[in-house]
């Protein structure tokens, strides 16, 4: 592919998916329910609001924790199981755009740097997914069941999207909506645009805080270095 960077384009823009790109966490609150209620309990919103941004095996380990089940490995995987099905049952409906996001992939792609989806969500979903997002808005995608256990907030999935497209992760504009998914892009090195959708997002030292993705200037988006430096 023909690239045309500009000189103020990242080296690549690295995007999360749920409550990012699509307004998915309503989905997944609708499927964590009802496996709550599947035995015999009820899904906290204080536990709701933790699990935001997290991966599955983390996400049913509180959440079997919450209706008072142990989180045994195999109680883990059925539960993870069981919740995938709920899930993909759920995006066959349909999946809703965030505010902006089908613009904001459009003028990410025309900066004509490498552009990455890196979620939490397993590949079966996500492969759900991006009958909706377009598998060609992206150069490649990593999901949660793909970086060997270190999903956010730990820093491998953005650092194995930069090595997988040849870039250095700290010239990379990450963008998440959550502090799980905004605490693993920054510890991998990338500036991060924030953009909190279902939780509070906090002001930091690396991160430039936005109300959508329309308010996202992304023909500037290396002047955002600039800024935080």
């Amino acid at each position: 592919m023909t690239r045309d960077a500009g000189p103020n384009s990242p080296a690549a823009v690295l995007f999360d998916m749920d409550g990012t790109l699509v307004d998915s966490e309503k989905l997944w609150t609708i499927a964590l329910d009802d496996y709550a209620a599947h035995r015999g309990g009820a899904l906290t919103d204080a536990t709701r609001e933790a699990m935001v941004g997290s991966n599955m095996t983390r996400s049913m380990r509180m959440l079997l924790t919450d209706v008072g089940v142990a989180a045994t490995e195999a109680e883990i995987a059925a539960a993870a199981s069981w919740v995938a099905e709920r899930m993909a049952e759920l995006f066959a409906g349909g999946l809703p755009w965030r505010p902006g996001a089908q613009e904001a992939l459009r003028r990410a792609r025309a900066l004509g740097v490498p552009v990455a989806l890196v979620t939490s969500t397993i590949r079966s979903l996500t492969e759900m997914a991006l009958e909706t997002l377009g598998r060609d808005s992206f150069d490649l995608t990593v999901c949660g069941d793909e970086v060997d256990g270190r999903n956010k907030p730990d820093p491998e999935p953005y650092l194995k999207a930069a090595r997988l497209l040849g870039v250095d992760p700290a010239a990379c504009v990450a963008i998440e909506d959550s502090p799980t998914g905004v605490a693993s892009a920054e510890a991998a090195g990338c500036l991060v645009i924030a953009i909190p959708c279902e939780v509070p997002l906090a002001p930091g030292p690396h991160r430039v805080l936005r109300d959508s993705l329309g308010d996202v200037d992304f023909e500037a988006l290396g002047e955002l270095f600039t800024r935080a430096a």
